[in-house]
């Protein structure tokens, strides 16, 4: 008898339909699975046997043949379990063929019939609803992810025997109800850190509002315990809160790459991923057998946070630049190409030199011209071209580091940050852009425009400094980001001052 059964596969954070046939004839006992599936899928022959059989139902000793549909497509993962096992039982008239046809199924079997959790579920059943899809059979431990999907009935079931139940009409099952995580989605006070905690840096701080408020990419110039570190994993606790339509995308992708935790099924906080500075080019922009995102898009609508910028290496560090462009990343391998998102807020910080002291008002710099030179220039221009803010920190002083009373509270801050949001949402509104930093030529040559003083003042700059066209765009953007904090419509020369301050590394090469 042959057998249909509909799961659903991934490309990335797409999902496509696969059509699991099952074909059982006469002859030797064989079992063969077609398809370009992986190896996960290929040895689901031990796992399916072993879950029917001690599941209770009796495993076919003739000739099976499992089709994935379609053909030309590679396919991942041990997501197909599952389907595979109720088209036996379907194929051998051990359960009804025709309670089982409308549903997509999906999930892993242990040996001894458990389903398993699956990875990428969010985006599948996403998928399968924008096409049309509207009941799912899916493992028991997804159901806190899946509850997150309206407009489909999702059906979790614990095992084989669970699953043969429920189709039977023998247990009663009732749909996951939808949740509204509206509520639940918070920003990362008290997560991380609060700007309070961090004595002095004053400048800093400001240049980190500037950053938050516009979605500019930061780097920290400074010496060795000056506060760079903390100053980042505070960042966060400023930045707006997650809406609705971030929070989906970027469970997509840590679904996908099996890094969501099942207890909570959602991501709720904006991200913050601080890969080591030995992270390879693929740990970064993602990839491997099966393309699976990289710290690149697990940050998508959060923070990357990259310390000691300059141990990274050379390919890794290049291969940033098109995501901070584009805002996603195309990772393509032999077996298949896949886009992810990856819009991200990069926060980096290094040492101005190799000993770390150079410009300090501390400690002497023991570099020579030639060493700072060359270890500057392990940062390459387009890369440096794509970071808005260049701040430099230097080390706390003493009565900082010894007062009594705290600085200012990120809920403050925040307070202002998200008042320039609101300003920059009105207007972009008919572009479908959130900040100043997705600013294109066009909004450029309209919102940032300059009067006469500040027009001379910004081409003595550019002169000067020997800018490209990409960092004077971004000065642009970085003014307009501080008029909208200072509640001005217009750009004043008090603006684009300050944003022409953060280019520190523009001002040391141009010396």
């Amino acid at each position: 008898m042959l057998a249909h059964i509909n799961s659903f596969g991934l490309n990335g954070i797409t999902g496509y339909l696969v059509e699991v046939e099952i074909d059982i004839n006469k002859g030797m006992p064989v079992y063969e699975t077609v398809g370009l599936a992986d190896t996960a899928i290929k040895e689901s022959r031990e796992r399916v046997r072993s879950a029917i059989k001690n599941s209770g139902f009796l495993y076919p000793t003739t000739r099976v043949t499992i089709n994935l549909a379609p053909a030309d497509t590679k396919k991942n993962g041990a997501v197909y379990d599952l389907a595979i096992s109720l088209g036996l039982l379907a194929a051998t008239e051990q359960i009804d063929y025709a309670a089982l046809k409308k549903y997509i199924v999906l999930g892993e079997l242990s040996l001894d019939g458990r389903v398993r959790h699956i990875n990428g579920l969010l985006p599948t059943l996403i998928s399968a609803r924008e096409q049309g899809r509207k009941d799912f059979i899916i493992p028991l431990e997804n159901f806190k992810e899946a509850s997150y999907i309206s407009g489909v009935n999702i059906f979790p079931v614990k095992s084989l025997g669970h699953a043969v139940g429920f189709l039977s009409g023998t247990q009663r099952l009732e749909p996951i109800p939808c949740s509204d995580f509206s509520d639940i989605l918070r920003s990362n006070s008290c997560r991380l850190g609060d700007f309070a905690l961090v004595k002095g840096q004053y400048r800093a701080k400001r240049a980190l509002e500037i950053a938050a408020a516009g979605g500019h990419n930061v780097i920290m110039i400074g010496p060795p315990g000056s506060g760079k570190t903390m100053l980042a994993k505070a960042f966060p606790s400023i930045l707006p809160d997650l809406t609705v339509n971030e929070a989906l995308e970027s469970t997509k992708i840590h679904s996908v790459a099996g890094v969501l935790d099942p207890t909570c099924g959602i991501i709720s906080v904006r991200p913050f991923r601080a890969p080591h500075h030995t992270a390879s080019t693929v740990a970064l922009t993602g990839g491997g057998s099966a393309a699976k995102p990289g710290e690149i898009s697990l940050a998508h609508n959060g923070v990357l946070f990259l310390d000691e910028l300059p141990e990274y290496s050379r390919s890794a560090l290049e291969t940033l630049r098109q995501p901070l462009e584009d805002g996603a990343i195309i990772v393509a391998r032999a077996a298949r190409t896949v886009e992810y998102p990856a819009n991200f807020l990069l926060i980096a910080s290094m040492n101005p030199c190799p000993c770390g002291h150079y410009g300090s008002a501390r400690h002497e710099c023991s570099c020579s011209p030639a060493m700072i030179q060359k270890y500057l220039s392990k940062l390459s221009g387009p890369l440096m071209d794509r970071i808005d803010l260049h701040i430099e920190v230097d080390n706390v002083e003493y009565d900082d580091l010894t007062a009594p009373v705290t600085g200012e509270r990120s809920e403050a801050i925040k307070i202002r940050v998200d008042r320039a949001r609101a300003v920059q949402n009105a207007r972009y509104a008919a572009d479908k852009i959130y900040s100043n930093s997705q600013m294109t030529q066009s909004h450029i040559a309209e919102f940032c425009v300059l009067d006469a003083g500040s027009d001379r003042l910004l081409k003595a700059a550019f002169d000067k400094l020997k800018l490209s066209a990409r960092a004077h765009n971004r000065i642009l953007k970085v003014a307009r980001t501080i008029a909208d904090l200072d509640g001005s419509q217009s750009i004043q020369i008090k603006h684009l001052t300050e944003a022409i301050q953060y280019r520190s590394i523009d001002r040391m090469t141009a010396v």
